[in-house]
C-alpha cells in the first residue's frame, strides 16, 4: 500500500511522492532518490522501494522537479537543486514522525544522496546504486546540445521519448559540483550497489566511491543487473541486499500504528 504526498522544492514548485507502507512489523523508513530524466515510477524507483517496504522498510520515492506529477519545469532544476530537495523530502518524513532512516539513490540521485546525506534529518545510512562519482558524468547524455545551450541560454533536448529544455544555469551547476569531498566527510555507513557489465555508468565510479568513502563501506557487485534494474528480479535483489545491510544501522522493528493517518495529516 502507498499514500500519496506533495512537499515544495526549494524553488517553490511542489514536488509529488509515493511513500511505500511497511507490510507488516515496521524496520525503520527511506527515502529512494531516481535517477537524471527518470522518476518515482522508474523500474529502480518503484520496485526497490517496494521490495524494501515488503520488508519492513517504509519508502519514500518522489519525482523530481518538472518530472511526473511533480510541478515546475525540469529546466529550473540543476545538481543543487535536486540534493536540496533531498534534504527537504528527509524535513518532510521526519515531520510526519517517520524520519527517515536510510537514503537510497539509483545512478544521478546515487550521487545526490551522498552530497545530502550529511544535512539529511535522521538519516543513519547510504546506499547508491549505480552511481557516477562526478555528477557532471550526465553531460555524456547531452553534450550534443550543450554548446547550444551554453552559447543560447537554453536549448531542447529530446530524451526518453520527450522534449526537455535544457539551460545553461543547469549545465553551469552541474560542472561545478564536487563530490569527492561530500564522499571523504560522510560520516554515515554506506552501500555501494554496481553491475560489472553496466553500460551507462561504468563500474569504475563505483571502486571510486568507494576508496573516497571512510570505513563502515561495503560493496556488493550486481552481476547480471542493466543500469536501469529492468531485467526481471534485479531490482528486487537489490532491495534485498538492501535491506539486509541495514538492519544493524535502522532503528529495527516498531510498534505498528495507523501509518495511513500520519501521511495523510502531513499533507492535508
Amino acid at each position: 500500500m502507498s499514500e500519496k504526498v506533495r512537499f515544495p522544492s526549494v524553488v517553490g514548485p511542489e514536488l509529488a511522492g509515493a511513500i511505500d507502507l511497511p507490510d507488516g512489523e515496521i524496520r525503520g523508513w527511506g527515502i529512494f532518490v531516481h535517477g537524471f530524466t527518470l522518476g518515482k515510477g522508474s523500474p529502480a524507483a518503484s520496485r526497490v522501494s517496494k521490495q524494501l517496504a515488503r520488508e519492513g522498510i517504509g519508502m519514500l520515492r518522489f519525482d523530481n522537479l518538472g518530472i511526473g506529477d511533480s510541478d515546475g519545469d525540469w529546466g529550473d532544476g540543476s545538481f543543487t537543486v535536486k540534493v536540496q530537495d533531498t534534504i527537504r523530502a528527509a524535513a518532510m518524513m521526519a515531520e510526519r514522525g517517520t524520519p527517515a532512516d536510510l537514503l537510497v539513490g539509483h545512478s544521478w540521485g546515487g550521487a545526490a544522496v551522498l552530497a545530502a546525506a550529511a544535512e539529511a534529518t535522521g538519516v543513519r545510512a547510504v546506499a547508491t546504486i549505480g552511481a557516477p562519482v562526478d555528477p557532471s558524468h550526465v553531460e555524456r547524455q547531452y553534450d550534443a546540445v550543450v554548446d547550444r545551450v551554453l552559447s543560447d541560454g537554453s536549448h531542447e533536448w529530446f530524451v526518453g521519448g520527450r522534449t526537455l529544455v535544457l539551460k545553461r544555469a543547469f549545465v553551469e551547476d552541474v560542472r561545478r559540483a564536487h563530490l569527492r569531498d561530500r564522499i571523504r566527510e560522510l560520516d554515515l555507513p554506506l552501500l555501494v550497489l554496481h553491475s560489472p557489465t553496466d553500460d551507462t555508468v561504468h563500474i569504475d565510479n563505483a571502486g571510486e566511491i568507494f576508496r573516497e568513502a571512510r570505513h563502515p563501506r561495503s560493496f556488493v557487485s550486481l552481476e547480471g543487473a542493466d543500469h536501469l534494474l529492468t531485467a526481471r528480479g534485479q531490482a528486487q535483489r537489490a532491495a534485498h541486499i538492501i535491506s539486509a545491510w541495514a538492519d544493524q544501522y535502522i532503528p529495527g522493528p516498531q510498534p505498528a500504528g495507523d501509518t495511513s493517518q500520519v501521511v495523510r495529516s502531513s499533507v492535508g
